[in-house]
């Protein structure tokens, strides 16, 4: 549809064109509509699954669709995502399990299921591949696209191209996603946060300035609470005041984040949209309902996060090379350590060995609040393959962790559990 005909905007449901007055689209009476003055002039998009674990699970039982779904381990775990249900109680991404619960305590808890997001995450992958070449992922269930030079090909803009693309996902996937889209990745990611859930959110070149100056500086990617804090003290809460800071001024005072600082309060990212990208780890964390000091118990944790790690690792097929211990104790003070393998690994067993001697030289009687682990200089691995090995004991403890991983496939998570899930102590085989 070329441009004229779009005129000042469309309808998102089915695509009528609508004018700058129309409340609904005149032809099938929808509020869904979408317009921006600069609608058909940008081509940056951020792409997120909305709501992406649980959605699949209601997806696949329908029973589920107007219950509030959490998606993690209940045994003093924590949530990995909430449905929008859930979510308007309170319920929150890495809460614990035990205080979502409280604020939902009708919520239907279902464990995570890595393979099976992972394979649904590849085929919203594939559709915005076949849109363009230029597809960033940022994690399993969101992505930067750049259709800059794909209106000439598909004979649409970019926004309309993305409208098509978010009812495809949602006709052919059963799942929704929020779109943003802007002059850079920075902007485009902002506002794809901004009308969630089955969200479209434009920010253009005009007004970037005046809609960042009303943000807090919390809004900006990487302003953490530590970060947050060290601004507040120096009497900065909003972006509107960076926005008259000097750039040598914020770099004297914060280093080279005072740049970063400088360029992205004003809404400049330079940054483009890189396929080459890969994924840099993957990690597991969880923060415990009550401080642990007890090795043993740390121990066990370990093992439930070095698991599921595996698990992501495995649906990912990717394999890494150092292994990273995190914790944090009870002050909030964070201790990394991380030990490498001359081959990469994707097994739960050689993690878990690699960090337990970590874990170890730590847990002295330190109470900590969170246990993570975690691996990374990544690669691409066949998973169907055992890893090669010169250690005849742990090329046999491989085989016994993939057929564990064939019955759980076949008959649930819960079916095979290793013998320190129970008993703290590690034990050979399955």
């Amino acid at each position: 549809m070329d441009r004229e005909r779009v005129g000042a905007g469309f309808c998102r449901d089915c695509f009528n064109p609508v004018s700058a007055d129309d409340r609904r689209c005149s032809s099938c009476r929808s509020p869904r509509l979408l317009r921006h003055p600069e609608l058909h002039h940008l081509t940056t998009a951020h792409l997120d699954c909305d709501a992406f674990y649980a959605a699949i699970e209601k997806r696949d039982d329908p029973s589920l669709r107007d219950r509030p779904v959490i998606v993690g381990v209940q045994h003093r775990g924590v949530v990995s995502t909430a449905c929008y249900i859930a979510r308007i109680r309170g319920v929150r991404s890495a809460m614990p399990m035990f205080q979502a619960l409280k604020l939902c305590p009708d919520a239907t808890v279902i464990p995570p299921n890595m393979a099976k997001y992972a394979a649904v995450g590849q085929q919203v992958r594939e559709l915005m591949l076949a849109l363009t070449p230029l597809v960033q992922p940022l994690s399993i269930d969101e992505a930067f696209l750049d259709l800059a030079g794909t209106e000439r090909l598909h004979g649409r803009s970019a926004a309309y191209s993305l409208a098509l693309l978010g009812q495809e996902i949602e006709r052919e996937i059963g799942i929704t996603v929020s779109v943003g889209l802007s002059h850079n990745k920075f902007l485009a990611k902002m506002a794809s946060d901004l009308d969630k859930p089955r969200g479209f959110s434009v920010i253009g070149r005009a007004e970037t300035l005046g809609f960042l100056a009303a943000k807090p500086v919390s809004a900006i990617w990487g302003v953490g609470k530590a970060m947050q804090a060290e601004l507040a003290k120096d009497g900065i809460t909003m972006i509107a005041q960076l926005q008259t800071r000097e750039k040598v001024d914020l770099m004297k005072r914060y280093g080279t984040l005072g740049a970063r600082l400088y360029h992205l309060s004003r809404g400049e990212d330079a940054r483009h949209v890189s396929p080459d990208d890969d994924t840099k780890s993957i990690s597991a964390e969880t923060t415990f309902d009550e401080d642990i000091s007890d090795y043993k118990a740390l121990e066990r944790i370990l093992w439930q996060m070095s698991e599921k790690v595996s698990r992501r690792a495995k649906a990912d097929r990717l394999a890494g090379s150092t292994v990273t211990l995190k914790l944090k104790t009870a002050d909030f003070k964070l201790r990394t350590r991380a030990a490498s393998f001359q081959d990469a690994t994707v097994l739960a067993d050689r993690i878990f060995s690699a960090a337990q001697p970590l874990l170890k030289r730590e847990a002295t009687g330190t109470a900590f609040r969170l246990l993570g682990v975690g691996i990374s200089h990544l690669r691409e691995i066949d998973p169907s393959s055992h890893e090669a090995t010169l250690d005849e004991r742990a090329a046999t403890r491989a085989k016994a962790e993939h057929a564990i991983d064939r019955l759980r496939e076949k008959f649930g998570r819960s079916a095979v559990e290793r013998g320190l899930v129970f008993n703290g102590e590690e034990e050979d085989g399955a």
